[in-house]
């Protein structure tokens, strides 16, 4: 098997908020190319994690290393043009806004006209403009969002709003992209369907992903390495199988080990 290039290097980072440890010591490579689920029990630092990969919080000790380089302290929107992308556990949208402005407003960081040309719609915008909601369209129908696409977010069901959220992810056109809880609150439907888009993006689009999720059937499916967090200690790391049959694992879920 050929060397695997490390996409995303955390290395030993630690957090804290006061007298409570989020995250402590915890090192992982994330290679170009894969999909890494990180589980772990309820309370574990997973969410937090992803907070300090993307910028929303920044560790006390440790690095974070994207393609080389150390962006631990780069602010989330420099990140986010690096090609660092991601959806939220609870649903971060424009309620009041369509699927396709919530999708467009993700473009932001790809435009370069200002806002005398763009106002006057002439030229490089109008050329900018067109290209942009070319690429919106393709994200429409790959997420198979057609019928909704003039639809005010705040109306749709709870897995569609979860799907618009993933459009506006892939609209920031992300090398990484970290997906935090996509299938939480889903019925069965919503979730084969959300399984089949996430292994679409990874095969079709090839970008790399760092999934969290509680569904280990989905986990166990989809990715092809596991990180396994409890109090924000990274207890196990390995293939699906391994994982399943792994001593601290099965204390950290059950409270025993078999």
């Amino acid at each position: 098997m050929g060397e695997t290039t490390a996409l995303l290097s955390i290395d030993q980072i630690s957090l804290n908020f006061g007298g409570i440890q989020a995250l402590q010591d915890v090192s992982f490579d994330v290679a170009a190319g894969e999909i890494l689920a990180i589980i772990g029990p309820n309370g574990a630092g997973k969410t937090s994690l992803i907070n300090s990969i993307n910028g929303f919080y920044r560790p006390q000790q440790g690095r974070i290393l994207y393609e080389g380089y150390d962006i631990s302290d780069v602010p989330p929107y420099q990140r986010a043009r690096l090609g660092i992308s991601r959806t939220f556990q609870n649903i971060a949208l424009y309620t009041n806004a369509t699927t396709l402005d919530n999708l467009l407003a993700a473009r932001h960081i790809h435009m370069s006209s200002n806002l005398w040309s763009g106002a006057l719609f002439l030229g490089p915008a109008k050329r900018e403009e067109i290209a942009h909601r070319r690429s919106i369209e393709h994200i429409i129908d790959f997420l198979e969002m057609e019928p909704i696409r003039k639809s005010i977010v705040g109306n749709l069901s709870y897995g569609m709003r979860k799907r618009v959220e993933l459009g506006r992810a892939l609209a920031l056109e992300p090398t990484l992209l970290l997906l935090d809880e996509p299938m939480a609150g889903m019925n069965a439907e919503e979730k084969e369907d959300m399984a089949r888009f996430i292994l679409a993006i990874h095969q079709l689009q090839q970008i790399t992903i760092l999934l969290i999720e509680h569904d280990m059937g989905l986990v166990m499916d989809v990715s092809q390495r596991i990180i396994v967090l409890n109090f924000g200690q990274k207890i196990a790391e390995g293939a699906p199988a391994a994982i399943q049959q792994n001593p601290a694992v099965i204390q950290a879920y059950l409270g025993r080990a078999d």
